[in-house]
């Protein structure tokens, strides 16, 4: 049975309590820089023959007379590593913290390009004592905060490791200021400026960029930036003006969801010559998220999530939005689901009635998070689906499969052998053609698939799924049936 890959990190000290599975000899010191150990999977354990440990001691340890069975005492080496107890409270707290969206993850996959560039610009700045405005745009959970909490750690340690005064860094969230002008204030508090006299916030930073009196560039982050927005756009274009007084040395990045944002509220920077350079962060794929999401389970000592079930939550919010705050919520809502259903069985999570027991650990399925996904992203479409006789779902399923190759739409005839071997499969008896091609009308009528014209044979008729496979996938995964049929 696959299963996700989750070691427990290099540094994490073993317990006196864990049992530990390498060899009696003394492993080498790491360090810091060092692979994490690659655990051995538990069942090449199993399948390790005596010779495999001829580097142990030659002393023969006696033949224990425990009356435990073969799968009891295998349990209690390697049930701590397969087997995670959703009834433990401590450990499903662990498991929702890693997902949660406020952990910062040690670090940001699936990003290198997007901070590669950001970081670049603040070097640049920072090499060359000069100011500097960029603006990150990108739809919202794509890791756009995330990563310039990053960049600045990492612009600090270069410039403390190449002899450069660090930048001064400061963070602002524009959704807690109480007016858009106030990000000024903000800026002066937090020791920018040293105030004298009465003028305004804004005044005092004007005063202190027009003046040769810096010794260290100020880095500031402005986060939902379009908070700030104003009928006249004047609080937007005093900050961004900032980075072009002439002994500025402030670097502006200016962070929110709308793309054209410099385009529509900021025509005067680029009369200017000052529009700031832009970074988008494109939305998730399938496969990022599924990385994000593996790198997040990393520092668990457990398999908690099926592979199948964390692909299913990929390909659903990919498809939807590419969210991944999105994806992180469906993944603790299936922890819950799953908690949920153990509360109500009769499970023993450590079973040492047999080996098999042991070896199919209890997980987050595909069941579980389909329940997830479902609270998450119900739509007319799914409850239509959902909703279908049976036959008509065969249908949709059989399509799903017909046009996996690359086709984008075929005849009925077709469709039909592709139904057809689909009921058969699962000992089904199909329906007639007549009762077939009646079914693609009703189909047709509820915008699922589309059927084109015939002048003659019905059978002709050109036919197109014009609905999402992720979505028909979604709405029957629930089913094994169909679940079967869909892989």
């Amino acid at each position: 049975m696959p299963s996700l890959a989750v070691s427990r990190s290099a540094e994490e000290p073993l317990t006196p309590q864990k049992r530990r599975l390498r060899s009696n000899s003394t492993a080498a010191p790491e360090t810091p820089f060092s692979s994490p150990t690659k655990r051995k999977s538990p069942r090449r354990c199993l399948d390790s023959t005596p010779s495999s440990h001829s580097t142990r001691n030659d002393s023969i340890e006696p033949i224990s007379n425990s009356s435990k069975s073969p799968a009891e005492e295998l349990s209690e080496d390697f049930s701590e590593i397969l087997n995670w107890n959703p009834r433990d409270a401590s450990q499903v707290s662990a498991v929702k913290e890693a997902l949660h969206v406020s952990t910062a993850p040690p670090t940001i996959v699936c990003r290198e390009e997007e901070q590669r560039r950001v970081f670049d610009f603040c070097r640049a700045c920072v090499e060359k004592e000069q100011s500097g405005s960029l603006y990150v745009c990108g739809c919202p959970g794509t890791g756009k905060s995330l990563s310039m909490e990053k960049v600045s750690n990492k612009l600090i340690e270069w410039a403390r490791d190449g002899g450069f005064d660090p930048p001064e860094v400061l963070s602002i969230n524009c959704t807690a200021l109480t007016s858009s002008s106030q990000i000024f204030g903000k800026i002066v508090e937090n020791g920018y400026v040293k105030v004298k006299g009465t003028a305004a916030p804004l005044q005092h930073l004007q005063n202190l960029y027009s003046q040769k009196q810096q010794s260290s560039s100020s880095l500031i982050i402005a986060d939902e930036l379009d908070y700030l927005i104003t009928k006249d756009r004047a609080v937007l274009h005093d900050l961004f003006m900032l980075t072009t007084l002439p002994f500025s040395r402030c670097i502006l990045i200016g962070i929110a969801n709308a793309i054209d944002l410099a385009d529509r509220f900021l025509p005067k920077l680029q009369s200017l010559n000052c529009k700031p350079l832009v970074v988008t962060y494109r939305a998730y794929s399938k496969d990022q998220i599924i990385r994000i999401l593996q790198e997040r389970l990393m520092v668990l000592p457990h398999v908690v999530f099926h592979p199948q079930a964390l692909e299913l939550c990929a390909r659903k919010v990919a498809a939807a939005s590419g969210d991944m705050r999105k994806a992180l919520s469906v993944c603790r809502s299936a922890v819950e689901v799953l908690e949920a259903e153990v509360r109500e069985s009769t499970i023993r999570l450590r079973s040492n009635s047999s080996l098999n027991d042991l070896l199919n650990p209890l997980q987050v399925k595909i069941d579980h998070m389909a329940a997830a996904l479902s609270k998450a992203f119900r739509t007319p479409v799914i409850d239509t689906i959902q909703s279908l006789p049976q036959h008509q779902q065969i249908i949709l399923c059989s399509a799903v499969k017909f046009f996996r190759g690359g086709k984008k739409d075929t005849i009925v005839g077709e469709l039909n052998k592709s139904y057809v071997e689909t009921c058969k499969s699962r000992m089904i008896p199909p329906v007639g053609i007549s009762e077939f091609l009646s079914m693609c009308r009703v189909l047709n009528d509820q915008g699922l698939v589309k059927l084109g014209q015939s002048r003659g044979d019905d059978k002709l008729k050109r036919v197109t799924l014009t609905v999402d496979e992720a979505d028909i996938n979604f709405a029957l995964q629930g089913v094994r049936f169909f679940r079967t049929c869909l892989q």
